[in-house]
């Protein structure tokens, strides 16, 4: 009979993991990460680090890092470490060579030659020296290497560098806003009735006491017209994008764990740990020391690694691409009313854009262009909304530069005065592709003579549609009390069949 595989099982996992014959490295967090040997090689610039500690460190500590801060410095001293290590074993790598040429030459020991003591010299002293200094060299070797490692992984671990475009500190710069503001702040004073968790149950287009049955706190079932409504929403996503140039790629949802590290993909949750689901593997999987996986947070791990140890070329970018996939995040959030409902729920479907540009400018346009992209998606369905540029300690490990854009929640004005998130951008320089190991060859012509030079493009990211959080912002926006309805927007009536208002159910 064939073997049946073990079921796939699922479990809650912080950042920190062990396996036989797999080297540890250092994240941009206190937990820590295994690096397989089929992983790509992160290449970081050790020495920019080096030469520029102050900058490093009170980058980590605008960011929220602080644990890090000191790292940089660390790494300095495990530089001069390396140094003096090089210096040990160049010195015993001469006494090798001397050592070698004696017993090149078997005169040595024919009784008329001399040691530098005046005393003839024994071919067997001479042949142990040589494997002693063979030995200590070795020594010496695997402390460099180790020396090396924690340099890199330190390294590794530190978060992008930070746009001067960025605002440092806690609070963001709002940029402007998308649409009319839908009402005073009195017409919504009936927040139960506003609440899309209450409007959902009224027309039959949530469940969420059967998804606790089924999956636990943060799942849902969408019902009806609202599953309608999410592949609408995606489909409505897919074609803007596609017409500002965005190829369509459909990703996988599962992905190696060191890939989600290397994209410096760490949520975190308000006590700092960095939470995400991971399959459970065999124990003979584990003894074989195979990669761990989990479950993507976010398409952009796997369209970053769709291009990992590869060489692409300068005439094939910027390279734009979009997909729907669904997310999973295992981040708890605060108790409260930004965790009820729709708004912060444990897998969902998300439409990604990314890209890779040439390094030095090209990546400042595709940021723009992701941006007008979520503004027209917004503003054609009727929400209000605002874009803002995220401060520091709101930015995530890779990134330099984060924009996001908030739509009106009624539900939530006596939150965050009714604002949530629903797209975020952000600009990711080289981090990604230095961990990843992706690079691009410069276009030949203009190199002149042979191949151009070898560099790590930079990446772009954005949310072209949060299903969930829109689905929410549109049930609360288009409620109609008087009438128990919910109208929907006219972008999405291709993809309704012919359902233009959401009624209750007789």
């Amino acid at each position: 009979m064939p073997s049946i595989a073990p079921p796939l099982t699922v479990t809650t996992h912080i950042y920190s993991v062990v396996r036989p014959k797999i080297r540890h490295f250092s994240v941009s967090s206190s937990c820590c990460e295994v690096r397989p040997s089929i992983a790509p090689k992160p290449i970081i610039n050790v020495k920019h680090i080096r030469q520029n500690p102050d900058l490093y460190s009170r980058n980590c500590n605008e960011r929220n890092y602080q644990r890090l801060s000191e790292h940089p410095f660390k790494i300095i001293k495990l530089f001069d470490e390396w140094k003096a290590l090089q210096q040990s074993a160049r010195s015993l790598r001469e006494r090798n060579n001397n050592v070698r040429t004696k017993l090149s030459h078997a005169k040595t020991f024919s009784g008329r030659e001399v040691g530098d003591n005046g005393l003839p010299e024994s071919r067997d002293g001479t042949l142990e020296e040589a494997r002693q200094l063979k030995q200590q060299i070795g020594e010496i070797e695997k402390q460099e290497e180790k020396v090396s490692a924690k340099m890199e992984d330190l390294a590794a671990g530190l978060p992008n560098l930070t746009s001067k475009e960025t605002p440092v500190g806690d609070e963001p710069t709002v940029l402007g806003y998308i649409n009319k503001h839908p009402g005073s702040p009195s017409s919504f004073s009936d927040s139960t009735w506003r609440n899309h968790v209450h409007i959902g149950n009224e027309l039959d287009l949530l469940d969420f006491a059967g998804a606790a049955t089924t999956s636990g706190w943060g799942w849902y079932y969408l019902k009806n017209e609202a599953a309608l409504l999410e592949q609408a929403l995606v489909q409505y996503a897919l074609s803007v994008a596609m017409k500002h140039g965005f190829a369509v790629v459909s990703p996988p949802s599962m992905v190696y764990s060191h890939i989600g590290t290397a994209c410096g993909f760490r949520p975190r949750d308000q006590t700092d740990m960095q939470q995400i689901y991971s399959v459970q593997q065999s124990e003979q999987d584990r003894e074989r020391g195979k990669p761990e996986l989990c479950l993507a947070g976010t398409a952009e791990i796997p369209f970053a690694s769709m291009k990992a140890d590869t060489v692409m070329e300068e005439t094939h970018l910027p390279l734009q691409i979009v997909g729907s996939s669904r997310c999973y995040r295992a981040e708890a959030g605060a108790r409260g009313v930004e965790t009820k409902g729709l708004y912060r729920v444990h897998e969902f479907t998300k439409v990604e854009m990314f890209g890779w540009t040439m390094p030095g400018g090209p990546e400042a346009e595709l940021f723009t262009k992701m941006v007008s992209t979520q503004k027209e998606i917004l503003q054609n369905l009727g929400l209000h909304c605002r874009i803002l540029e995220m401060p520091s300690t709101d930015l995530g490990a890779s990134a330099v530069r984060k924009q996001d854009i908030e739509a009106f929640f009624p539900s939530r004005c006596e939150k965050d005065e009714g604002w949530g998130e629903v797209t975020s951008t952000s600009i990711c320089t080289d981090y990604q592709t230095r961990r990843l190991r992706t690079r691009v060859r410069e276009d030949a012509s203009k190199a002149g003579a042979g191949q151009g030079k070898l560099e790590y493009p930079y990446t772009v990211n954005g949310t072209a549609m949060a299903v969930p959080r829109v689905l929410a912002a549109l049930l609360e926006n288009g409620w109609d009390e008087k009438e128990i309805s919910v109208t929907i927007p006219k972008v999405l009536w291709p993809w309704m069949h012919g359902i233009e208002v959401i009624k209750k159910k007789r």
